[in-house]
This record gives structure tokens, sequence and C-alpha cells, in this order.
């Protein structure tokens, strides 16, 4: 390797993201100044995408330990949970945040082909998706051209792909005007014991690069996705990556198909920085080295450089560690789909990977030194309590004035963007492709997902309320865990472990990392109480944008993705009133609290507020309670009470059967805070007449308390005796709200 002809500096590696001690300590590793294909490798393995550099000192803190665990967090691609049946469950989320803010179609698109290929590069057959979408001022050209494209994104290559889409969250604020967060979420099916690791060994071994040729497409989209969004960053486009959705299809049985030969050795998808972060991190786990040659990728494009294709992020393709001497049984499984497969090096001693281009070694690295867990660098960072803290937390209620005309209020937050249906995004999405969704037809909290040839289902959902983590990071990210684990409980679950996806702004601002801390420490309570280790996930930083020559990040946005597992069909509950003159019950207790709601933000434009009151041991013995009723076959329906508070989630169960409710309100708290308050830890459940005696023991031997609200009527709705309207109105305003604004 002639080293002289192309010696890096440091303003290249500035300008790869790396800080200058980093360019030194580099040349320390290597013994002299890396080349510039060099440079590219450790600028994209040492990007905070990759490297996790300035946040694993936090993620360790997180609990990795379960009862149903098969994989401890970082070890492969996604996380693995044994659901019973001897059947595994490998779910995952992730972002693609960066790439959605530029060309909203393909970055969407894209993030839902790369979360898949997770799942099913470990050997599990995609059975489920969803996903966590949030954007600016619905009002905003800008935001209507992000949230087309980026559903169309997801719905085409979703569709296209085969796998339904049973749950997700939209979410409207102008923080996130610039910078919108596309997160998804995915879930496959296994045997148990089948499971393909991500891990290279056997000196000697062929190694293969899979699917779909390489492109310029997506270089430096590492790099790109650990950095501001700016008004530059169009110049960044080719950093986006390009899916096909049907050349994954073939990818995944065919891949599925190797998977039940005896001929892989490892296996993974090419993410984030491709070629280079696949051959660098199955080599540091193997403990072994590579020797690549690049000349032999099979590209789109004519005289690619070498580090064009070692950081191109071309999709749909795998790399894959083949047993020697079974080479032959890889090339005709992939020439029966169609699909390229390219022999392109081979498992060596040592720790280095080389990386070759017509016989001239360009690349010379110590994959240890470049990986996650090893030598990669890992900060901690300076954070600090920010001003608006303390203000928020001053906050009281005496000081809003309840509104003379709650009927008036009742409406208005019915049609606000933020609770009324999502019904113009969810129907771009195949929600019963492969016949796996048990919710579209009989809603429930969590989208139930069905496992055939099985008693037990999975239940599924995201979650996080971005508003209340930023009042309160800690509370607000142990607020969003409770609910999660609600949402499965609700729906007849038992809550399992769960998958995150942190998204936040510039990590070197101490008020966003102090954010990011308290997310941690409030969701590592959260986790240990429910007994829902974390499997996994992924940091996003450096969400946020210029204004006016401030610096403004996104709301702290932790989100959730839980699984949880029905062990008995007969259990799945629905959130839907099922009959008139069911009794209506509220579990847990309302407050005289507005802190945080729709209601206080969009009603009386008060954005400054904390969190409402919260207790993880009453949450914990709330859903035992449930959970309890449920097997018990004691309640008709359940349906926790979140976002637009008490009258939105009566509404919600209403209007699946065209039913009202006619309930009385207490006298020791304002009627607003009744109704629109949204208070954690409650859940509405309807119940038949005749079990009102053993529901009602079944709850006193417990320390949830309860409160019958009235009854289930054939379509009035009624607070206190006053007629708030028909459930009709009420629905055609909730279906059409978001509808009408982007027609």
């Amino acid at each position: 390797m002639n080293n002289n002809q192309n010696i890096s500096t440091v303003e290249q590696a500035q300008e790869m993201g790396l800080l200058s001690d980093e360019f030194d300590r580099i040349k320390e590793i290597l013994g002299r100044t890396p080349n510039f294909c060099e440079l590219s490798i450790f600028g994209v393995m040492w990007s905070e995408h990759c490297s996790y550099k300035n946040s694993i000192i936090w993620l360790k803190k997180l609990p990795k330990d379960g009862p149903h665990m098969l994989v401890e967090a970082g070890e492969e691609n996604a996380g693995l949970v044994d659901i019973g049946d001897g059947l595994a469950c490998c779910f995952k989320i992730e972002s693609h945040n960066h790439p959605s803010a530029l060309e909203p179609y393909q970055g969407a698109a894209t993030g839902v082909g790369g979360i898949n290929r997770d799942i099913f590069t470990m050997g599990a057959r995609p059975i489920a998706q969803l996903n966590s979408l949030r954007f600016g001022n619905i009002e905003l050209d800008r935001t209507k051209w992000l949230l087309k494209g980026v559903s169309k994104g997801i719905g085409d290559y979703g569709n296209a792909f085969g796998i339904p889409i049973v749950g997700g969250e939209v979410f409207f604020d102008d923080c996130y005007n610039t910078n919108p967060l596309v997160n998804a979420f995915s879930a496959g099916i296994m045997k148990k014991g089948d499971m393909i690791s991500a891990t290279s060994s056997g000196v000697g071994n062929p190694i293969f690069i899979v699917g779909s040729r390489t492109g310029k497409d997506g270089i430096h989209g590492a790099s790109f996705a650990s950095k501001d969004i700016t008004e530059d960053s169009a110049d960044d486009l080719p950093a986006v990556q390009v899916g096909d959705p049907f050349q994954e299809k073939l990818l995944l049985e065919a891949t599925l198909e190797l998977s039940k030969t005896d001929a892989i050795v490892g296996m993974q998808d090419m993410g984030a920085a491709g070629i280079t972060c696949s051959t660098n991190e199955m080599s540091a786990a193997g403990n072994h080295g590579m020797l690549i040659n690049l000349d032999k990728v099979p590209t789109r494009q004519n005289n690619m450089k070498d580090w064009e294709i070692l950081l191109s992020e071309s999709q749909e393709r795998m790399l894959v560690v083949v047993e020697k001497g079974k080479e032959q049984i890889v090339n005709d499984i992939f020439d029966k789909w169609d699909l390229s497969c390219e022999e392109i090096g081979v498992v060596t001693e040592g720790e280095r990977v080389q990386y070759f281009m017509h016989d001239e070694l360009v690349a010379d690295v110590p994959c240890s030194d470049l990986v996650l867990g090893g030598g990669a660098p890992v900060y901690e960072r300076e954070y600090k309590e920010p001003e608006y803290f303390k203000r928020f937390q001053e906050f009281k209620i005496d000081n809003v004035k309840e509104p003379e005309d709650l009927i008036a209020v009742a409406n208005f937050l019915t049609e606000n963007y933020n609770i009324a249906s999502k019904k113009w995004v969810y129907e771009q999405y195949d929600s019963m492709v492969g016949t796996a969704n048990m919710s579209t037809n009989f809603p429930t909290d969590a989208g139930i997902v069905n496992l055939r040839e099985s008693s037990k289902a999975l239940a599924m959902t995201v979650d996080c309320n971005s508003r209340m983590v930023n009042a309160n990071p800690e509370e607000g990210c142990a607020m969003a865990v409770a609910e999660a684990a609600r949402n499965i409980v609700c729906s007849g679950g038992n809550p399992s472990a769960i998958t995150n996806c942190l998204n936040f702004g510039n990590p070197y601002n101490p008020e966003v990392y102090w954010q990011f801390v308290g997310s941690i420490k409030g969701m590592s309570k959260a986790c240990r109480k429910f007994s829902t280790p974390v499997t996994g996930g992924n940091v996003s930083f450096y969400n946020q944008s210029s204004i006016d020559g401030r610096e403004v990040p996104v709301f702290p946005t932790p989100t959730i993705g839980m699984l949880g597992v029905v062990e008995d069909k007969k259990h799945i509950t629905t959130l839907a009133f099922q009959n008139s003159d069911s009794l209506i019950y509220m579990l847990g207790d309302s407050l005289n609290d507005i802190n945080c709601s729709e209601y206080l933000v969009a009603y009386h434009k008060i954005n400054e507020s904390s969190t409402p009151f919260f207790d993880l041991d009453v949450e914990f013995e709330l859903q035992q309670s449930v959970s309890s009723l449920i097997k018990e076959n004691l309640i008709i329906s359940a349906h926790d009470v979140s976002d637009g508070g008490l009258f939105i989630t009566l509404l919600e169960s209403c209007m699946t059967n065209n039913l009202g409710f006619s309930i009385k309100s207490p006298n020791n708290i304002r009627k607003d805070a009744f109704l629109f308050g949204e208070s954690p830890s409650r859940v509405i459940v309807s119940i038949d007449n005749s079990n009102k005696k053993a529901f009602e023991t079944l709850l006193s031997k417990s320390k949830t308390s309860f409160h019958l609200l009235g009854t289930v009527t054939k379509g009035d709705l009624l607070v206190d005796g006053k007629l708030f309207g028909d459930v009709s109105d009420y629905k055609q305003k909730f279906n059409t709200s978001l509808s009408k604004k982007m027609s």
C-alpha cells in the first residue's frame, strides 16, 4: 500500500465529523497517518450513529436481564425473547429521521426496509410492523409534504414487502418543523434455537455479498445521521438511500431458505456504513480478521472508488460468512431467487480487516478498535438542568380559568390533530396482508398479532408522550414505559421486553444531555418495575434545527417499543364498548390536574407545565388488577386514559359500535380536569351487570381504587345528565379532521 499518495488531513477528519484528538488517536492506533480510505472507515465507524460514543456509558445502565431474554442487548442485530411453545420473537425499533427530513419518501421507505432486514438476518420471518412518527405544525406546507412523503414511503414499501402495519402513533408539534422523527418497529418469529449470529469465524471461510448491487446512494449516511439538519443539508441527498421492496422480498425468501441449510457461519445486514460496518463488526464479534476484494463487489455504476464501495449504504444487501466447501449451496439458492451473489473475501487470522482494490491494499484497519464495545471512543458528556425545568414546575391549575362551555372543549379536542383519527395516514398502509393482524376489526390498545397453530398471540405497541418527557425527562420516560405496558395489559397481554429509539438534540448541549440522562434513569426504573428488559434499539442525536441563529432541539423523544405475550387468545380484550346498559368503571383515580395535557396546550395555549402526578407502584398495582379481571372474564372492554383525557377515552370506546355513555363527575375536582386531564394510571372498563359483585369483590382485595362512572347508552353522550351530543357527530369529526387538512 502506497500510503503517501493520499495521506489524509485533520481538516478531512473534521469534515467527516471526527474531532481533532480523535484524528490523533487514529494515528496512534495505526502507527501512521491514515490514508483517505482508512480515515473514511474510522469516520463512519466512530460516528455517533455507529459507535454510540456519547451515549454508551448511560445505555449500559439500562436493565438487560429478564425471564424471557435469549440474546443480550447489543450482541446481535435485534432483540430476541422466548415467547413459549418453542418459538422466539425477534424485534427492534430504529430511526430514519435525517433521511426522511430531506427525502421523506425514500427516507421512510428505507427505514422500513432496514429494520425488516435486521429481523430476517437473524433467521426470523417478519410478521408485523409499527411506526412512531412526529411532524411539525400541520398548517405548514412543508409539514404536509413530509407527512405525505413519509406515509407513502412506509405504505409502499411495507405493502409491497408484505408485512402488515398493526399500530403506531403520529404527533404534531412546532419543535419538529424542520426535523421530523420517523421511527420504525418490526417483529418476526422463528423457532427457538434457530438464530443466525452476526459473527465471523473459521480461517479460510469464504465471504459473500448477496442481494442488490452496490451504488453511490447512502454514502456517508451514518455521518449524515450524526450531525444537525441545516439549510445546507440538501447537499447531502446522496446520503439518502433508495429502496426496492420487491428486491427485499426476494432477499427475505433467499435468506430464510439459506438459514435452513448448514452453510452459514454468520450473517449481517448492510445498514449504516454498509460493507465497512458489516465486515468490521462481524470480525470483531468473532475475534477474526477479513481480507476483502472491493473490485469483486457487484456495482451499479462503473469506476466506483474504493471508499465509495466501502461507505455505500445501498439497500437490500447482506454479508454472509459461509462454511468452506459449501459455496455452491449459497450460489444455487441466490441464483434461484435471481439475486446477486458474489464471493468477495475470506476470513483471516488476527483482527485486521484488509481491503484490496485490483490487488492493491487500499485500507488496513484493526476491527476491534473500530466497534462499539471495543476501541471506539467513549465520552461522558457534561449535563445540567435547563432553566425551564423549575419554571415548568411552578404551573398551578388555579391560574387557569375553567371554561364555561365544556361541550365546546370536547368538540375542539375531538378535532385536534394530536387526538383525532390518523385514518388518512393508516389507510395508506396494508394492515391485513399476511392475515396476522387481529386488531383491525376488533380494536385493542396494543396491536395484536396472530400466532398460527398456537393458542397464544403477540401484543405490541410504540409509545412516548414527548411533551411530558420534555417537561420532566425522568418521570416522562417512566410514564412512557408504563403506558406501553398498560396498553399491552389492557389488550390481554403480559409485558415481556422493550426496544427503544432515543431521539434527542445535540449531545454536546449540556441541557439536551441532561434530558437524555434523565430519560435513561426513568426508563431504567420503570423497566425494572415491569420486568421488561431492554433488548436494544438505537440512539438518534442531532435532531434539531437552526432558527433565528439559535439551535432548537426537538422534544426529547425516547420512543418505547414494547412486546407482550397473550397467553391465550380468548383473553384478547377490546377497547370498544359492546352493549348498551353495560356498567362503566374507572380503575385508578382522577386528579385535579391538567398538566401537560393536550387540553392545556392546544385549548389554553399554555406550553409550560410539569408532568401530572405519577406513582410507579400505583401503576403496577393497577396493571396487575386489570390483568386479573381479564383472566377471570369479568370485563368486556378495557381502554387506558391517555391523550385527550377521560372524555376522549370514553368516546373512542363508543365509536366502534356507535354507542354512547352517561357518567357522573366527582365533586372534589374541577370538571375540566376530570374530563380532559391526562393523569396516568387510569383505565376505563365496561362490565356486564351480572358481574358487578364479582368485579368489585376482586378489586376490593387489591390496592387499586375503582369508581362506578355510569353506563353505556345507545348513542347519547351525557355528563351529569347534560347532553354533550351524539356519538355519530363526534365520530364524523374525529374521523375526518386530518383528512380534510391533507386533502
